[in-house]
């Protein structure tokens, strides 16, 4: 790829970045947080200048590049042009390559199962005098634990799972485990889905600058369903609730979680196709 057309790729990503996390740096700056957004940078840990920087990804040469030489995992090809060093990213993160392959290729291969209505959340606060959250909750205490207890917890996602208030895990149809992951992690599950973000992200130079952008942008509007069916009240940023204790959220949640899981798909089945090809 020639210097001209590879610089004005990362310049076009770099500016996508920045429109992406405008508000968490302008927050940032004045000390503010907020409890939607702020959530891909607190929970995943990774700061915005990191989603800046453009990777070609793996097996595309870089020509006129020699400021990159020097960047980890990268080498000179001896032909005038800088690529991403495959070996050594496998020589350093050969577990990582393994564990998010089976982790990936094990979700992608199971049926989605939809149907959990967002209800994690609300097992997060069960019983709880303590919600995770600054924000007060949209239904009393009372009402919020028998939206629990009028529902079936079906979480399958173990990261998600673990917040349970120790009331709420009994009460999950099964019991989750790390161990148990790859052989419950499944495609409609939302969190699995914002997950992909922090599978890019760790994958570093050998995923393409686009997809890691996508898979931040399909992280964060995820997060702002997790949030809308949760139950906080969140009126005052600007958010509606999708009110999963009626017929009527739930019909809007089913819906946009099944529109997140087709995105996630797509995503997932390029980052298989990258790892499939460094591994």
């Amino acid at each position: 790829m020639g210097g001209d057309e590879w610089r004005a790729i990362a310049q076009t990503h770099a500016a996508r970045a920045d429109a992406l996390t405008a508000g968490r740096r302008a927050r940032a700056s004045r000390g503010e947080t907020h409890p939607v957004d702020d959530f891909l940078f607190t929970y995943y840990s990774y700061k915005p200048a990191v989603l800046r920087r453009w990777h070609p990804g793996a097996g595309v040469e870089l020509a006129d590049a020699d400021e990159r030489a020097g960047w980890r995992w990268y080498r000179s090809n001896g032909y005038g042009g800088v690529v991403v060093d495959v070996d050594a990213f496998r020589a350093d993160r050969g577990d990582l390559i393994t564990a998010v392959f089976r982790l990936l290729r094990a979700t992608s291969q199971r049926p989605a199962h939809f149907g959990c209505f967002g209800l994690h959340e609300w097992a997060m606060v069960y019983r709880d005098a303590a919600p995770r959250h600054d924000v007060p909750l949209r239904l009393s205490a009372a009402e919020t634990d028998a939206v629990v207890e009028a529902s079936e917890l079906r979480c399958t996602h173990f990261d998600a799972y673990r917040f349970f208030t120790d009331a709420a895990v009994p009460r999950n149809h099964e019991p989750l485990s790390r161990d148990l992951q790859v052989a419950r992690e499944q495609p409609g599950c939302l969190h699995a889905g914002m997950d992909l973000y922090k599978w890019a992200m760790k994958l570093g130079p050998v995923v393409p600058g686009e997809l890691l952008l996508d898979a931040f942008a399909l992280a964060r509007d995820i997060r702002t369903l997790d949030m809308q069916a949760s139950p906080y009240d969140l009126r005052n940023w600007g958010y509606e609730p999708v009110t999963i204790e009626t017929v009527e959220g739930k019909t809007e949640y089913g819906r946009r979680q099944r529109a997140f899981s087709a995105r996630a798909s797509e995503i997932r089945a390029h980052l298989l196709a990258r790892l499939d090809g460094v591994s």
